[in-house]
């Protein structure tokens, strides 16, 4: 990268000029008044005026070239120091070479252009010494030290406050920078919370509609499809019969209407209320038994352990589904239901003897293909992290296996 071209004021443009043609103007009375020709400190005056006009004023570009600006600033020094040998008070002009030399050059090279106009400067000052014996030499190299050491160390110090201060600089570009980053993340994450948010409203709506559809389709379709079939048996049957099918049908709809409004407000099925699932089981299997008039066996195995909520409520409403899906499609002659409770599982298992039916046909989602009860079970267990398994072959009975982790299951000590 390149340095950027250094700014020059008025001042520091214009200055140099108006000083050196000042020096200029008062050595020809002095040089005439002292017996000599003032041509060459003229014509060195004219050449440096020249050197500076062409290699810095009119070549703005040039000053972030070091080399250039190096070999400039040597020339001044050349000039500065024929000049002070010439003429004493062209030591005033140092203040212009210390000035280039400063803002110039790179470092180390600045030191070296300071020592150099240093020298001049010192040269000058030491124009009365007799350099011809030692120790004028001793005090014109004193002089020189005066000038080189100070303006030196003024240099290092220089060049030492303009590296903190790139440093604060490049602190503060980087802070600037990593407020920026900061803000675009801030702005990021807040879009990227505003759509999870979302996500997680739209995945609850989803949950909730499933979870509804599930309970209507296991209280108020269940229900309504035993009262459809036992007011179709009204229909065919005498008084006595017809009576005892209209309160059937009527039992079965105050029961689905109090299941409905538990399902809506999320609360536990009415059987789980105040039994096990075992017992709520038994209970639901001998009421199944009863309107349909087809046997049920229902069997525990393993130890009886209380598990969570949910889980006896997403097996209870399988076997719902089991027995319903048996009274209405497999004109079974009898049916077990077995829970067991296993080392690491609690599973439901519900076999009949009925038709059967192919498994593939009947959980295909689509409308035209399939029902809802099957794949409203699977959503029960996979909610909990369980499996459920579907046998059946047409003319050989149906077998369904419901398993979920006791890990998950059970209640927490």
């Amino acid at each position: 990268m390149s340095e950027p071209v250094p700014r020059w004021s008025l001042v520091t443009s214009a200055g140099p000029y108006a000083l050196l043609a000042f020096l200029a103007v008062i050595t020809v009375p002095i040089k005439h008044k002292i017996g000599e020709s003032p041509a060459p400190d003229l014509i060195v005056c004219g050449l440096l005026a020249a050197w500076m006009l062409g290699m810095l004023t009119l070549r703005p570009a040039w000053r972030s070239n070091a080399p250039v600006m190096a070999v400039f600033v040597a020339g001044v020094v050349l000039c500065s120091l024929f000049l002070v040998i010439s003429s004493p008070w062209f030591g005033f002009l140092s203040p212009v070479g210390y000035l280039y030399a400063l803002r110039l050059l790179h470092w180390p090279w600045q030191l070296l252009g300071v020592a150099g106009v240093a020298v001049a400067a010192g040269t000058a000052q030491a124009s009365g010494v007799d350099k011809n014996t030692a120790f004028g030499v001793l005090i014109y190299l004193a002089v020189l030290a005066a000038n080189v050491l100070p303006m030196c160390g003024y240099a290092a110090f220089a060049r030492r406050a303009a590296r903190k201060e790139e440093e604060r600089e490049h602190a503060l570009g980087e802070a600037r920078e990593a407020n920026r980053r900061l803000a675009a993340s801030l702005a990021e994450n807040a879009a990227l919370h505003e759509q999870l948010l979302t996500q997680a409203r739209d995945a609850g709506v989803r949950e909730e509609r499933q979870r509804m559809a599930r309970e209507i389709h296991d209280t108020l379709a269940q229900g309504l499809t035993g009262i459809i079939s036992q007011l179709r048996a009204a229909d065919t049957a005498d008084l006595v019969a017809c009576r005892k099918h209209v309160a059937a049908a009527d039992k079965l709809a105050r029961e689905s209407l109090t299941e409905a409004r538990r399902s809506v407000h999320a609360l536990r099925p009415e059987p789980l209320r105040a039994a096990r699932l075992s017992e709520a089981l038994a209970g639901v299997a001998q009421r199944w038994s009863t309107l349909h008039e087809i046997p049920v066996r229902v069997t525990t195995t393993g130890a009886a352990r209380p598990i969570r909520p949910e889980a006896e409520a997403a097996l209870l409403r399988i076997a719902q589904e089991a027995l319903a899906n048996v009274a209405q499609h497999a004109r079974a002659g009898r049916v077990g239901l077995t829970l067991s409770y296993l080392e690491q599982e609690a599973a439901l298992d519900i076999r009949d003897d009925g038709d059967g039916f192919d498994p593939a046909r009947i959980e295909d989602p689509r409308p035209d293909r399939g029902g809802f009860g099957l794949i409203a079970m699977r959503q029960r267990v996979t909610e909990l992290s369980g499996t459920l398994q579907v046998e059946s072959e047409p003319g050989l009975g149906t077998g369904i296996s419901a398993r979920v982790p006791l890990e998950l299951a059970e209640v927490c000590a």
